[in-house]
């Protein structure tokens, strides 16, 4: 049986026994590009860390408990007795505007912010080292475990704002702030549900229906290329492994399994082979842009020329292409996913993240005042979801006024339907490994470096595998590969 994500509408609102979905784990640009994802660096594992995924992930694995896991005792937690100042960063844009608001009511706690865009784990691991950790950081799903693991989070279960946190989010959201259920190591802030972003504009003056299958998108491609040479269906960027990784989840793939208490890496497995060989045949097509990076200011450009027509791209993207590309406003709409096969109803997912609560800040219990604020408050969600397009782990964001009328950039369209529906359509079966970032980076490498020699994609898929499974011998983790 296939289990579901919660969607933020009324009557699906709140649902039990969701685990498993997180997120890739970067953020963010300045908002001066497109901001999609960027890259981030781990390593350093234990053999108990891949225990410790494996109980953080959902995996039903026996024997999970925090006793003997490093960094499991609660911090102690108690209101400061004077004027505070906290210390935020995370990748999200326009937060600042947001601090401002919280700032102006808080007197006595007062938050600053560092952007992080840039490697953002390098960052808070390298500041942890050097006992200058924030008191929070944005940390995507996937790398909780990994931060978690090497001992970088506080446990702040025994604050009061934190333990009564709990009911304020949606119950598979909050699963990723406690391993194993145990401890609160952070509390949830978005996710990414993917969907089609498209020039509807382009698509009616070639007579193009809006393709509900990936056969239909391909064919959607060849006729706008023979229409338009210069125009291509969107841009395909091979060092961009967090968006195949959400095509892959759409397919029903999995990089990571955990059997007879070992880890199977299964990168090169048959979804992803598929999912591989498509893009591939867009690139023999002709129909894809592979010169285009992510978060670039000539991928921004692209879109701004009209050179490509599509964005698969995820709840949060919505912000994109509204504030990099405005001349555009009405001549763009938003459609699920296209579908493996006709009548399909599955998602992905391309983002969302958490703020945790870093080892070593100096006011947990105020630091878990403000993030309740930040992730909860309706004026806070308001914000974030307008000037960063965070898509609300909290309860509260079915409430939202965004998310029950139209988008002007959109045409009025109600895209948040469309993302709802896509979040209802994620597998929450899900997993994350215990060197997803090693997975990320050595998949987006090995991509890049097919699509610059002309080989097929689906190599890449066998040498991210391979080097995924030597980095974890190399850690002692216990490891095999699928066949």
């Amino acid at each position: 049986m296939v289990h579901r994500a919660p969607a933020f509408s009324p009557k699906n609102l709140i649902r039990d026994g969701r685990r498993g979905l997180g997120r890739a784990s970067q953020g963010r640009s300045n908002g001066k590009d497109v901001p999609f994802m960027t890259r981030g660096i781990f390593g350093r594992r234990r053999v108990r860390a891949a225990i410790a995924a494996a109980c953080a992930t959902g995996l039903l694995v026996g024997g999970c408990s925090s006793s003997g896991d490093e960094g499991s005792a609660a911090e102690s937690c108690a209101p400061a007795k004077g004027k505070v100042t906290l210390q935020y960063w995370n990748f999200v844009p326009g937060m600042q505007k947001v601090l401002d608001v919280w700032n102006a009511s808080h007197p006595n706690i007062q938050v600053t912010m560092k952007n992080i865009a840039d490697n953002s784990a390098d960052q808070i691991t390298n500041a942890v080292k050097a006992n200058q950790a924030p008191d929070l950081a944005q940390i995507g799903y996937d790398s909780l475990p990994q931060f978690r693991t090497q001992d970088m989070l506080a446990d702040v279960s025994q604050c009061a704002p934190a333990a009564a946190a709990k009911s304020k989010f949606i119950d598979w959201t909050w699963s990723q702030s406690t391993f194993g259920g145990q401890g609160i190591y952070a509390f949830p802030q978005d996710i990414g549900p993917l969907a089609m972003y498209y020039r509807v504009d382009l698509f009616e003056k070639y007579g193009i229906a809006v393709p509900k299958t990936w056969a239909e998108y391909q064919a959607a491609a060849k006729t706008l290329k023979s229409k338009d040479a210069s125009l291509d269906i969107t841009a395909f960027d091979p060092s961009n492994p967090w968006l195949f990784n959400g095509l892959l989840w759409q397919k029903g793939g999995q990089m990571y399994g955990y059997k007879n208490d070992k880890w199977v890496v299964s990168i090169d497995n048959p979804a992803a082979r598929a999912v591989a060989a498509y893009w591939q045949g867009l690139i023999k097509d002709g129909t894809v842009r592979t010169d285009l990076k992510n978060g670039s200011t000539p991928l921004t450009n692209a879109y701004a020329k009209s050179q490509l027509a599509t964005m698969i791209g995820a709840a949060w993207s919505y912000t994109n292409l509204r504030d990099n590309v405005p001349a555009q406003a009405g001549k763009w709409r938003v459609a699920p996913l296209p579908q493996w096969a006709a009548g399909e109803n599955r998602a992905g997912n391309w983002g969302g993240s958490t703020v945790a609560f870093i080892k070593g800040g100096k006011h947990p219990y105020e630091a878990a005042q403000f993030s309740d604020w930040l992730n909860t408050d309706p004026e806070a969600l308001k914000m974030t979801n307008d000037l960063g397009g965070l898509y609300p782990a909290a309860t509260a964001g079915a409430d939202l006024a965004a998310f029950k009328t139209g988008t002007p950039y959109y045409g009025n369209q109600n895209i948040f339907d469309v993302f709802s529906q896509s979040a209802e359509n994620i597998d929450t079966t899900w997993q994350w490994g215990p060197t997803q970032v090693t997975a990320y980076n050595s998949l987006g490498d090995a991509m890049t470096k097919a699509v610059a020699s002309g080989t097929d994609l689906s190599t890449a898929l066998k040498a991210s595998q391979d080097a995924v499974v030597d980095a974890m011998k190399g850690q002692s983790i216990p490891v095999t590969a699928a066949n």
